[in-house]
C-alpha cells in the first residue's frame, strides 16, 4: 500500500496546527480563577 503526497501534506498541516496551538497557550496571561464580586466592587 502506497501513501500519496496528499496524505503527507495533511499530516504535516495537522502537526503544524497542533504545535502552533500548544505554543499559543504558553503566553496566556491573566487570572486562573474567577474573582469574587467583592474584589470587583472595591476597584
Amino acid at each position: 500500500m502506497r501513501i500519496c503526497w496528499g496524505q503527507y501534506a495533511l499530516w504535516a498541516v495537522i502537526v503544524i496546527l497542533g504545535i502552533a496551538s500548544m505554543l499559543s497557550g504558553c503566553g496566556a496571561k491573566g487570572d486562573l480563577y474567577l474573582p469574587s464580586h467583592t474584589a470587583a466592587q472595591q476597584q
